[in-house]
């Protein structure tokens, strides 16, 4: 009887052993399905134009008489803020910095071959959203020349910055397109590899960029976002 119940006992454990491995390599087939997937890439551009421009202007003079040159930089100033009024900005648009002042027989490096002992330099910055009304009024700055006004010509300096503000507004949009290009790519490879795409596994949003279209249209441009996503693939 002792030997009929450790047969029935063997049985049922080699039974409950085998149902065992039968689940546990089931199992593990889930899981190496599970394990399989695509990682791709989706891409969104979009060209939007600034919306804010900051743009200083400089203007110079030089001089021997401080007291004189610092009253020619004010009124420098006042006629560069009449030529900007004049083209449509506010006054609050318009902020006048002091002027900065190099005494050259106070600069020590080098010999001071210049009959001017000072160089005064004045500042007026446009902050506007008015971005066509800088581009114009920038290539009519040769008025202020013939009211005598020095000009810099420093090109870095004097360069207007362009601002685009509405990411906010598109980035709904674009994050959407991003994900269905991904998507699309993505299915393409499952179908390549003879597969079937199944839900997203991971996915990672990305940061947005925005820069110039190029170098001659700084006041235009080009907002991109690259998102990345980790797709399930089945058989």
């Amino acid at each position: 009887m002792a030997d009929s119940i450790r047969l029935v006992s063997a049985f049922v454990l080699a039974v409950g052993v085998a149902a065992g491995g039968y689940f546990a390599g089931e199992g593990l087939l889930k899981a190496r399905q599970l394990d399989r997937t695509v990682t791709v890439k989706g891409l969104a551009e979009e060209e939007h134009p600034a919306n804010i421009a900051i743009w200083p202007i400089r203007f110079v003079r030089p001089g021997n008489n401080l007291e004189e040159l610092v009253t020619a930089l004010e009124a420098d100033a006042e006629r560069v803020e009449k030529f900007l009024v004049g083209y449509g900005f506010d006054a609050a648009e318009l902020t006048v910095n002091p002027p900065a002042i190099v005494d050259k027989q106070a600069n020590s490096y080098g010999n001071n071959n210049s009959r001017f002992r000072y160089t005064a330099t004045g500042l007026v910055t446009v902050y506007s959203n008015k971005v066509e009304a800088v581009r114009n009024a920038q290539s009519l700055l040769s008025d202020l020349g013939k009211q005598g006004v020095t000009v810099s010509a420093d090109g870095y300096q004097s360069r207007a910055e362009y601002i685009f503000t509405g990411l906010n507004a598109v980035k709904p949009g674009m994050v959407e397109e991003a994900t269905r290009n991904a998507r699309t790519v993505a299915e393409k490879f499952a179908e390549d590899s003879a597969s079937t795409l199944g839900k997203i596994k991971t996915a990672r949003q990305g940061q947005f960029s925005i820069f110039d279209r190029d170098s001659n249209t700084p006041h235009i441009k080009k907002v991109r976002i690259v998102s990345t996503l980790e797709y399930y693939l089945a058989d």
